[in-house]
């Protein structure tokens, strides 16, 4: 059941494995919006369903059964969906270990390319990941959290990028600030859960050598600050605060300034004495060079301060790359689709009355359900759940619009024949 974002809707939950300062989670995170996605594992799903108090105990090995079918069904479809994702990524894969003469020749063609973006689109929108606009992108050019690096990001390098998230949510992290005098204090930070970059450079950036200019890069990270979306773009140079350029500029004019003065009296002195103003004055135009060559160094030191703190900072919260990260999504994918079709099924068959249920009925009663397991509180997507009951014939409607599902026993046989049915040779 869709409902408005807002204040009213946001829930605390607490979880075993909430967001910390490293990366982590902590123990208690707020929900800012509620979402699609359902985070429960499938076994732990398949075993609240298989030993709730409403399947009769002479049915639960076969509603085991019937969880395991549906779980290689649904499987079976998304490989063919993982294959072609395959398929239109192989030309732009930088990691790619396989022969592929005309790989590059093909990253030439735009249809490709969009090929390539639309079906990464379509499976991210089945694992409940929301498409984040250039507006919200460019908000955070610039800004940075108390863990985060100032990034510049050229986002003309970019031919195409599309960032997507997935988990809204309002973190408590620590921090110290020298206006509190280095004491800990907690504060709020909002952070997405799970991030995915995709982006194609197209020209040849200021980055290393081994940059692919023609390939796609795909990213997934994990916890990530909003103010902190740009340290995930490449094509991006670390931003030297005001503090740090003081700190570097500062000793070199008073250095330079001191130096001038005694370039100044040395050559005076040098008006007099030779061969003494000469050792003194080339001494003082050392120290000159001595001190811009300290600055130059002292810039390149802070740099690269900026430059580990960013590997350090997104070191823990990467979780895949590339190829890898079409793996990792497509399991979500398939695993969110069997949560949505096992639980509608489960309400139908065993909680709803002979008359069926109307959808927005089942809506609520799958959302209670979910927010009595895993108090979070999830947006049910119904009518996914109940399209794909009705592609398989698992469930049929009534003349005024309510559900009904099939007999379990019918419903082991129309899985198993439709399984069958996959492969028609013998």
């Amino acid at each position: 059941m869709n409902k408005p974002a807002g204040n009213a809707n946001q829930k605390t939950a607490t979880r075993p494995d909430a967001c910390r300062a490293d990366g982590g989670r902590s123990e208690t995170i707020q929900h800012l919006r509620r979402e699609h996605f359902i985070p429960l594992r499938k076994t732990d799903l398949i075993r609240r369903l298989t030993e709730s108090a409403t399947i009769p105990a002479a049915q639960r090995a076969a509603f085991h059964e019937f969880c395991r079918l549906l779980d290689a069904t649904f499987h079976f479809r998304f490989h063919d969906c993982f294959e072609q994702l395959k398929d239109a990524y192989a030309p732009f894969n930088p990691d790619a270990v396989t022969a592929a003469a005309d790989a590059l020749a093909e990253t030439s063609h735009p249809e490709l390319l969009d090929q390539l973006f639309e079906r990464f689109h379509g499976l991210l929108q089945q694992a409940n990941y929301e498409h984040l606009d250039r507006a919200a992108i460019e908000a955070a050019l610039g800004a940075a959290s108390d863990w985060g690096v100032r990034i510049n990001v050229d986002l003309d390098a970019f031919e195409r990028l599309d960032v997507y998230i997935r988990g809204d949510v309002m973190d408590q992290r620590a921090r110290r600030r020298w206006q509190t005098m280095f004491r800990p204090e907690v504060v709020d930070v909002p952070i997405y859960e799970r991030l995915v970059v995709i982006f194609r450079l197209h020209r040849p950036p200021r980055l290393a050598r081994n940059v692919i200019a023609e390939a796609v890069y795909i990213k997934l990270f994990k916890n990530i600050p909003k103010q902190d979306v740009d340290m995930l773009l490449p094509a991006s140079s670390v931003k030297m605060t005001w503090l740090d350029r003081g700190r570097i500029m500062l000793p070199t004019l008073s250095g330079v300034s001191l130096s001038i003065y005694k370039i100044v009296t040395t050559g005076l002195l040098l008006a007099y004495t030779s061969f003494v103003g000469l050792i003194a004055f080339l001494g003082t135009v050392g120290g000159t060079i001595g001190y811009g060559v300290k600055s130059f160094f002292g810039y390149l030191r802070t740099k690269d301060k900026y430059q580990h703190n960013l590997t350090r900072s997104l070191y823990y919260q990467n979780l895949d790359n590339n190829a890898g990260v079409l793996f990792r999504i497509l399991d979500e994918a398939e695993e969110q689709e069997f949560r949505e079709a096992a639980l509608a099924y489960y309400l139908l068959a065993y909680e709803a009355d002979t008359a069926g249920w109307t959808s927005a009925h089942l809506d609520r009663r799958a959302e209670q359900l979910i927010m009595q397991w895993i108090k979070i509180d999830v947006d049910f997507e119904v009518s996914d759940a109940l399209r794909k009951l009705k592609e398989l014939e698992l469930v049929r409607t009534t003349g005024d619009g309510r559900w009904i599902a099939i007999p379990l026993d019918q419903t082991l046989v129309i899985l198993d024949r439709a399984w069958d049915a996959f492969f028609r040779y013998a």
